[in-house]
């Protein structure tokens, strides 16, 4: 054999070697993906709309790839029913209340089946369990949604543009501010009025602020009132003492509103011509007659007791008034005696 073909057969023989081993890494690196070579556990699902998703599509849970789609076939009526394959080491973190859902890988990526939810209140799945699904939004269903946003970008941009249009030309407040010079100073002068507000407002928040500390200064009258129960306690009872006086101020006022009344009343009897006592206040001739008979009377008493001297001096009653006279005098003299003899005695008493 030549030289030149046996180095053509080595050359042959080397291609045909990578070639084998490129196949076999392929094989290898596939069945990696698809996990053909891992222990797995099959799970259901059934999608109202599955989007484009496809036999060997990933499955994520959790954000981590945990096995791939292994059939897709029609389910009922218009459902569509997907097997997959789940490793057998994730099976201990899905639940069966977890849910399914179809999503993208990115933006415009091919289409997952992604698992989540799930409690720990619940077992975990078995082979060949159903997994409750959720519908997601299609692409479709996204770029109605992108649409919708740019009309209404577009919109409110249209809306901006007016408004700048209408403020450039002195429309409404904002307008009249930016391009009147009057309304400007007044706006610039209302400014400057509510700055001497704003600045008012804060020496009073100082004033405030150092009546505040006065009343936190221990052994001022405030401080006492705020913080001493003593002090609290004395004009308690205090305040008491003059609602007390208050209290008997008020008896006395209606005390003298009561006696008031009455006085009204006895002037009001006073002036009635049908008591004796008004007639006598307001009828002259009554006045006048008892003044009479008042007179009358004296005279009656002086001559009555003319009389009685008289008869003292008669001779049929002198001796009657002359012994009531001795023992008249009899009694004065025995009462000063029994004084006369009590007198010693008290002075004997004395050290």
């Amino acid at each position: 054999m030549s030289t030149d073909s046996t180095k053509r057969n080595i050359t042959v023989g080397v291609f045909v070697l990578l070639g084998i081993i490129i196949f076999i890494a392929g094989i290898f690196v596939l069945g990696g993906q698809q996990k053909r070579f891992t222990k797995s556990i099959k799970i259901i699902a059934v999608f109202n709309d599955v989007g484009g998703l496809k036999a060997g599509n990933n499955v994520w849970f959790s954000g981590v790839k945990i096995g791939t789609v292994k059939r897709i076939s029609f389910y009922g009526t218009a459902q569509v029913e997907v097997d997959m394959n789940i490793e057998e080491s994730s099976q201990q973190f899905i639940r069966k209340d977890a849910n399914a859902t179809i999503s993208s890988d990115g933006l415009i990526g091919n289409k997952i089946v992604v698992i989540t939810g799930g409690t720990t209140s619940h077992p975990e799945v078995e082979d060949g369990d159903r997994l409750k699904t959720v519908a997601a939004l299609s692409s479709d269903q996204i770029l109605e949604t992108l649409q919708e946003n740019n009309n209404n970008l577009l919109r409110v941009t249209k809306d901006f543009k007016e408004l700048v249009g209408n403020l450039r030309k002195g429309k409404g407040t904002v307008g009249a501010v930016l391009t009147d010079s009057i309304v400007a100073d007044n706006f610039k002068r209302a400014m400057r009025n509510l700055e001497r507000a704003s600045d008012n407002t804060v020496n009073l928040t100082g004033s405030v602020s150092k009546f505040a500390s006065r009343l936190n200064t221990p052994g001022s009258l405030a401080n006492q009132l705020v913080t001493d129960t003593t002090v609290f306690r004395s004009l308690k009872r205090s305040a008491t003492r003059f609602e007390s006086a208050m209290t008997s101020a008020d008896q006395s006022i209606n005390t003298l509103s009561r006696t008031a009344e009455n006085v009204n009343k006895a002037s009001e009897k006073l002036n009635n011509t049908n008591s004796p006592l008004g007639v006598l206040l307001t009828d002259g001739e009554t006045a006048n007659k008892l003044r009479t008979t008042i007179n009358n009377l004296s005279t009656g008493t002086e001559l009555l007791n003319e009389d009685l001297k008289a008869a003292q001096n008669n001779f049929l009653l002198r001796g009657f008034f002359k012994k009531k006279a001795k023992a008249e005098e009899k009694a004065r003299a025995d009462s000063l005696k029994a004084v006369q003899q009590q007198l010693p005695d008290s002075t004997a008493s004395k050290p």
